[in-house]
Order: C-alpha cells, then sequence, then structure tokens
C-alpha cells in the first residue's frame, strides 16, 4: 500500500471539519506514514516539556498538534479557492501538479 498525500509541506491549505474548520495555515510538517499533516497555528495543545539541560526551564508549552491529511484541502495560490489537485505534463516529461478549477501549475 502506497503512503502518498494530496498535501506536502509548504502548501497553504484550508481545514474542512472539526472545531477548527474553515481556517487556513501553512503546513509545516507532513508525514505520509501516518497520513497526517501539522499546521502552522492550527490544533494548539498543551503541552508539559521536562528541562533537558541544567538551567534550562521546563513547563507547559502551546505547540500544533498533528491532524488527518483528509480533513484538509489544498487552497491555489491563484484562484485562492479550495481546490482539488490535478496532474499535467511538461513537454520534457515532468509531472506537475495543478488546479482542478482555474488550471494553473501549484
Amino acid at each position: 500500500m502506497k503512503n502518498k498525500l494530496h498535501v506536502r509541506t509548504g502548501d497553504t491549505i484550508i481545514v474542512l471539519s472539526g472545531k477548527e474548520s474553515g481556517k487556513k495555515g501553512k503546513i509545516l510538517a507532513a508525514s505520509p506514514k501516518e497520513g497526517k499533516v501539522i499546521v502552522e497555528g492550527i490544533g494548539i495543545v498543551s503541552k508539559h516539556v521536562k528541562p533537558r539541560k541544567s538551567g534550562q526551564q521546563g513547563g507547559i508549552v502551546k505547540t500544533e498538534s498533528a491532524l488527518y491529511a483528509c480533513k484538509v484541502q489544498l487552497v491555489c495560490p491563484h484562484c485562492d479557492a479550495p481546490t482539488r489537485v490535478a496532474h499535467k505534463f511538461e513537454e520534457n516529461g515532468n509531472k506537475k501538479r495543478s488546479c482542478k478549477k482555474c488550471g494553473q501549475l501549484i
């Protein structure tokens, strides 16, 4: 079974479902094996951190948690609308991602 995601690190996405639905953000990390993504500013959780070095501060830190990739959709940078990903082939045979709505390369 292939572990492939429709979004990549650095893509701008919109959240489709859950308590954060409708929010936009940029993907910080993608984990195809788990099928999850970490989005900037979305899914904030409180995490208890232990000091690792002497003199380092421990405590409660706010950080982003992982979301399932099926709950997010790519936002096209050209038409600024949530869209599915299409694929186009260039003249030299390279496969590129494109917007299903406007047809521009992503």
